[in-house]
């Protein structure tokens, strides 16, 4: 866990004048390291030199998507921007390695010349779809990765249409894998198909940027025509095309939670992105949700993009380390709030969009007694269903 690694570092001291590498020294070697508790020594500080963007890449199972992010991270080091993280390296765990697929999101960063960007690296997979959501919800673009030999798949259309939900405007399409079509007309095709597809979900499909390349190429230093060059042709269409959102930074402070994990001798550490507002250390918050009360603590040290900060703001990837409060008593699609300022519900009014049966939707009508799985920023939850009095109550998938 990069937030744990991080917090590590900043909560262990070198002892007098050792030499040691601050990062063998904060993951220990061999148990021989001396935990200190106190000091903060090692995390790099943030720094808001550049604006901040968060994008990532979305489309069908094996399109090449993590492949794509490892191509990123890989050009912009060569340009000081980044560090490579090498597809094994963003595919962590032993299940995602062992099958081949994304599970869980990755998060990545890196920038350009005038942006700072984390990147948010969502699965494929239709069993995984609630990570997906989670994921797209917290971008402001994203990258589309389809594969030029297959063309748009269901995956595709659904991660579009789910994108278009949340709230993704902007949408840049990577044609992946070109190298391995020798049909020209096939790739045209491609790009013509995906233009029809974005415009029937609402995205302004003549408009949008359209890169053919090989993720794959660019990392194997090959074909740079199609490799290397086309990735500084995607950055440069993600610089240009994704607007630099307006941060709501004067609303009381809101992160969601999205993963939760404690550091022995420092405490439990809750890390998400931040939805509005702007939370400096040592602030008083509140947990909420989760059918409990709220959870008064105190944020004792702040991290942004895995480097140290006095402050989180809306739009950052923070992990905010809680006084006082235990690893169980935090669950992920809880808020981080400040205090007073929000509160759970358990019932609320809504519109819904229904997927039909030619989007993956259900076959069949549902009513009162159907109780869907609901995503709510980070949170998943069963409901249960009920409709206002003269309205139709069952509904056609």
């Amino acid at each position: 866990m990069s937030f744990a690694r991080t917090f590590l570092q900043t909560s262990r001291a070198l002892s007098a004048r050792n030499t040691i590498n601050p990062v063998q020294h904060a993951l220990g070697n061999k148990g021989q390291t001396q935990f200190l508790g106190a000091a903060r020594s090692y995390a790099t500080a943030f720094e808001r030199s550049k604006p901040h963007v968060n994008i990532g890449t979305i489309g069908h199972v094996d399109h090449g998507k993590t492949t794509l992010t490892a191509a990123i991270t890989k050009r912009q080091a060569e340009k000081g921007y980044a560090s490579y993280l090498e597809y094994g390296s963003i595919d962590k765990a032993p299940e995602e390695r062992k099958r081949g697929i994304t599970i869980s999101t990755a998060h990545i960063e890196y920038q350009t010349d005038t942006r700072h960007y984390a990147h948010v690296d969502c699965p494929g997979h239709a069993d995984y779809i609630k990570n997906m959501i989670t994921g797209a919800a917290s971008m402001d673009g994203a990258i589309i990765v389809v594969a030029a030999s297959d063309g748009q798949m269901p995956q595709t259309r659904e991660h579009l249409l789910l994108a278009r939900q949340v709230g993704v405007k902007k949408i840049v399409v990577f044609v992946n894998k070109v190298d391995a079509v020798e049909d020209k007309e096939m790739l045209e095709l491609v790009e013509m198909e995906m233009r029809e597809l974005l415009s029937s979900y609402g995205f302004e499909g003549e408009e949008t940027p359209i890169i053919l390349g090989s993720a794959l190429c660019s990392i194997e230093g090959r074909e740079p025509e199609i490799g290397v060059q086309k990735v500084d042709a995607l950055m440069d269409a993600i610089d240009s095309w994704i607007p630099t959102p307006e941060r709501d930074i004067n609303q009381p402070f809101l992160m969601s939670v999205e993963d939760v994990f404690s550091i022995p001798g420092r405490g439990t550490v809750a890390s998400g992105r931040v939805e509005r507002g702007v939370l400096k250390k040592d602030s008083e918050v509140e947990l909420v949700g989760k059918n409990s009360a709220p959870i008064k603590t105190k944020v004792t040290d702040i991290e942004t993009f895995k480097k140290s900060c006095d402050e989180s703001r809306a739009g950052d990837n923070s992990g905010l380390l809680l006084r006082g409060v235990k690893r169980e008593d935090v669950l992920r699609g809880m808020v981080v709030a400040k205090p007073g300022s929000t509160k759970s519900h358990q019932k609320f009014l809504c519109s819904m969009y229904v997927l039909t049966k030619e989007e993956g939707g259900r076959h069949t009508g549902f009513g009162g007694n159907y109780k869907p799985q609901i995503f709510i920023r980070t949170a998943d939850e069963a409901a249960a269903l009920t409709w206002p009095e003269g309205s139709d109550g069952e509904k056609e998938g």
